[in-house]
């Protein structure tokens, strides 16, 4: 991890900013002393993207959600009718 002193980091502050917004942390020193760890700000993750019969509001349940791939779980596990 890069560390620059103060005055570094006065001059190059847009250019260091742009590398730790892009995942390049760096550290500012004062005197040789490290001061702060300037990394980049974590973005919200998009809640996950519901499918099927869960995609719609209200959700509605199909009456026949109980028999769906019936036929081919019963050939599955080698179970004829």
């Amino acid at each position: 991890m890069e560390t620059v002193n103060m005055h570094q980091a006065k001059t190059h502050l847009s250019r260091l900013v742009e590398k730790a917004a892009k995942g390049e942390p760096f550290i500012i020193a004062k005197a040789g002393k490290p001061m702060v760890k300037v990394v980049p700000i974590d973005e919200p993750k998009p809640a996950p993207r519901r499918l099927g019969f869960l995609s719609g509001e209200p959700w509605v349940i199909p009456e026949d959600f109980d028999r769906w791939a019936e036929d081919e779980i019963a050939e599955m596990f080698g179970v004829k009718e």
